[in-house]
């Protein structure tokens, strides 16, 4: 993850990147030694001036907005200090001014607003800076936040300020991405000289496209496990929700099915029982060999039936079962015995 200040790149130059939205104004200050009496940029030909270190975001701005107003190294000197040494070369009077990208938290910037020996300078022709470069913005600095007592600065200063955005590759797993945005609302949300509370971070993508999470993020806030649970358990959880859902969405409709398939293996027990004294039923008009094979076969039926091992829920169909049995032994008997009863006994000769 980084910081990215606007200006610096684009989606085309960067395309790896990701943005979570803008979270602070980084202005340019241009701080000038008080004696020298400056006249924004054009005040700066014929002077010594750090413009950052090389590759920095202050260095690369302050090269763009002097090349627009027409200065170059031939007119002016330019140095590639490190603000912390611009600070001191220009409280020393070794330089005459210094531009540098910095936070109005930093620590440099706090010491030359107090320091009676630099004057900061305002931008003119704020407007056209402004439409030329649609990452610019205007920012005040108020008469007096530097020192109440010294009244510095004296007046209300007016300067150039990109936002810079919170950036992160865009194979930065999700969990880390609202991690990091939850943090940066608890940091940037409260109020600073050029911010109102609650206006940052914002869901501002500048050059960089802003991710699917932040999008979210902005849009109905923090996942729902992360307000109930700590990170570490949410993260957990969600990443368990990931591979329980398609298991889930395969097994719930065979679930649905698993009632119905065991109702119906149940009843193919039972079925099969009716189906064997069916054909019994069928044998009791035969003689009575057939009837007597028709009983033995009855007597080993209703042995099985009787191990016949069902749930409480099918106690009503074993009922059914043994009845229906002992209706076919009944009618069998009963046939047996008027065959039986018909047999006819020849004197012996």
């Amino acid at each position: 993850m980084a910081f990215l200040q606007g200006g610096i790149t684009s989606e085309a130059d960067a395309p790896e990147i990701e943005s979570l939205g803008t979270v602070f104004y980084e202005p340019l200050w241009l701080f000038h030694r008080s004696e020298l009496r400056s006249q924004g940029l054009e005040g700066l030909r014929g002077r010594k001036v750090s413009i950052g270190t090389e590759g920095g975001a202050s260095r690369a701005l302050s090269l763009e907005l002097l090349k627009r107003s027409g200065i170059d190294g031939n007119s002016v000197e330019l140095l590639g200090y490190s603000p912390q040494d611009a600070k001191d070369k220009l409280l020393a009077g070794e330089i005459d001014a210094a531009l540098m990208v910095l936070s109005s938290e930093s620590p440099v910037v706090q010491q030359l607003l107090a320091d009676e020996r630099v004057e900061l300078e305002s931008f003119p022709n704020m407007d056209a800076y402004a439409a030329l470069y649609p990452f610019l913005n205007k920012v005040v600095v108020p008469a007096g936040v530097g020192d109440l007592t010294k009244h510095r600065p004296s007046s209300n200063i007016t300067l150039l300020a990109p936002k810079a955005s919170l950036v992160v590759r865009g194979d930065t797993h999700s969990a880390i991405q609202y991690l990091l945005l939850n943090t940066a609302r608890q940091v940037h949300s409260v109020a600073s000289i050029f911010r109102h509370p609650g206006e940052f971070p914002a869901a501002e993508a500048m050059e960089v496209p802003l991710s699917d999470e932040a999008a979210q993020f902005y849009k109905a806030g923090r996942p729902f496990l992360q307000n109930y649970l700590p990170f570490w358990m949410a993260s957990l959880v969600a990443r368990l929700l990931v591979l329980l859902i398609p298991i889930i969405g395969v097994t719930y409709p065979l679930l649905r099915f698993v009632p119905t398939i065991y109702g119906w293996s149940m009843r193919r027990k039972i079925s099969y029982f009716h189906e064997e004294l069916r054909f019994l039923e069928d044998e009791l008009e035969a003689g009575p060999a057939a009837q007597a094979n028709a009983l033995a076969r009855l007597d080993r039926l209703e042995q099985q039936a009787n191990h016949l091992r069902l749930p409480t829920a099918y106690a009503g169909a074993q009922y059914m079962l043994r009845h229906h049995i002992a209706s076919v032994r009944e009618r069998l008997m009963a046939q047996r015995d008027k065959s039986a009863s018909s047999i006819v006994l020849l004197p012996r000769k």
